[in-house]
């Protein structure tokens, strides 16, 4: 697809241009230190037709701290209406309106409203942008001294014990960075059932208050973090947590090798480029994994003969017949 450059619009100009359909900006705010508010972001509040606000009490807090005072219509915009919501704004944006989207504080629709509203819009043909802004996983991923270089978000655990467990057990193999958010009555419990999944030495950091005056950020394993937090966690928590160690060539044996293969047979690749595939991947010598295979293949023939069903062995042309 051919990527189309627009040209970012000046604050204050979406009416003058007389666009027959509105915009959508979705601004970031500060997560702590009002002094990280992008600059653009006051003359968005200022200029904007219609701010839609997790919280319009923060809202209004935060426009008396930047200096701002807003001409456009106010309205909430939180997870308890957002689904009622969304087809107001939508209709604004339609008539041309200017619409600014701000939560409590980061991105919006990073664990907080947002994704109904964009994907309802550009289902509708708006235009939307944004104005970037602080970002707690970003922060908390960089002060974390944890590898940066992949990772993934995983916003807040399940709230309940069970779901939780099954969430983490299916992320214990998950080599990047992972980031979590979590509340401070649950912190514990999560720290915990972290060590459980990704065992008790798993490096981690655990993030609060971010830029704010009392920001502390605790690195330390998992069963450090979670003895530590059992005297009460208070604030905005991150939690990194390290990826899984890849596995090396030398944890796979015969079976797993061969299953490897089998996989990519499976999903329709020949298997001489599926061994290629799997050595590479790996970082071993084709010779091995295609060794495995053979050793995986006589071990299904001699099961094979004892139940009476012999099959023909492999051929000798230097590949693996079938």
């Amino acid at each position: 697809m051919v990527g189309v450059k627009l040209a970012r619009p000046e604050a204050g100009d979406i009416r003058e241009r007389g666009d027959s359909s509105g915009l959508l900006v979705l601004a970031g705010t500060p997560i702590g230190d009002v002094a990280d508010a992008p600059p653009r972001l006051a003359e968005q509040l200022r200029t904007a037709e219609v701010i839609a606000a997790e919280d319009t009490r923060r809202l209004r807090r935060l426009t008396q701290e930047l200096g701002v005072e807003p001409t456009g219509r106010i309205l909430s915009y939180f997870e308890g209406n957002e689904a009622a919501r969304t087809p107001e704004l939508v209709a604004r944006l339609l008539e041309g309106a200017h619409v600014l989207l701000v939560t409590d504080a980061g991105m919006p629709s990073v664990s907080d409203p947002g994704y109904r509203l964009v994907a309802a819009a550009v289902e509708a043909g708006i235009r939307v942008t944004a104005v970037p802004g602080p970002s707690a996983v970003l922060t908390a991923l960089a002060l974390s001294a944890l590898p940066v270089d992949r990772f993934c978000f995983e916003g807040f655990p399940p709230r309940k014990a069970g779901e939780r467990a099954r969430t983490l057990a299916a992320l214990a193999g998950e080599t990047r960075t992972m980031v979590f958010f979590e509340a401070t009555h649950r912190i514990t419990e999560t720290l915990r059932a972290m060590a459980e999944a990704f065992g008790p030495q798993r490096p981690a950091a655990v993030c609060r208050e971010l830029t704010k005056t009392y920001e502390e950020v605790r690195r330390g394993p998992l069963a450090e973090l979670a003895a530590w937090s059992e005297d009460g966690v208070r604030g905005e928590i991150t939690v990194v947590v390290a990826g899984a160690a890849p596995p090396s060539p030398q944890d796979y044996g015969v079976e797993a090798l061969a299953g490897l293969v089998a996989a990519r047979e499976a999903a329709g690749e020949h298997r001489k480029s599926a061994i290629a595939a799997v050595a590479a991947q790996l970082g071993v010598p084709k010779r091995t994994v295609f060794d495995a295979v053979v050793a995986a293949r006589a071990q299904v023939g001699q099961q094979d003969e004892a139940d009476g069903d012999g099959e023909a062995g492999d051929g000798p042309d230097g590949g693996i017949s079938g």
